[in-house]
């Protein structure tokens, strides 16, 4: 199956959107490592893909504050572990955080807090599927493909502190 894309840009760099027929395949970061998410060759979307513009327009949306959630189709591929992390992600509400711990509780699998830890790191649909709302135990900040500066500017926007969010 084919691949398209786009970019746009955003508060926290550029992205690439990547779509398959079925739904969003990716959103890519700017330095993202190709290892971290691969993808067989893409083409650029020509004309109008509805995917991307509706991906687009909800990413704008939330970034101006105007949107909480996704309801763009996403076409996630990974293994069953992964799948169900990155399902588990989309259940944290705007605005909140969960540890990899609570996570690895949710999915019925306590012991498994490092690889919900690596299944997260390699969440292919980032912001749409909120891998920067999962934190460490304490709540401290841990490893974000987009870059700290990234995750910590995306839930200071979910907590209301657009003063906060606008900042380099």
């Amino acid at each position: 199956m084919e691949l398209v894309y786009r970019t746009m840009p955003s508060p926290v760099g550029m992205l690439t959107l990547v779509a398959s027929g079925v739904g969003l395949v990716a959103v890519l970061w700017p330095d993202d490592d190709p290892l971290r998410v691969r993808l067989p060759t893409m083409t650029v979307a020509a004309g109008v893909h509805p995917v991307l513009r509706d991906a687009a327009a909800q990413l704008a949306a939330y970034f101006n504050g105007d949107r909480t959630g996704f309801d763009v189709p996403v076409d996630l591929r990974g293994t069953e572990f992964q799948r169900a992390v990155w399902d588990a992600l989309r259940t944290i509400p705007y605005g909140e955080t969960r540890s990899y711990a609570a996570i690895a509780r949710q999915i019925d699998r306590p012991e498994a807090s490092r690889a919900v830890g690596a299944a997260n790191g390699r969440n292919p649909v980032s912001i749409i599927v909120p891998c920067h709302r999962v934190v460490g135990s304490g709540g401290a900040l841990t490893g974000f493909a987009g870059g700290m500066a990234a995750k910590a500017r995306l839930l200071r926007l979910e907590q209301g502190r657009r003063d906060l969010f606008d900042m380099e």
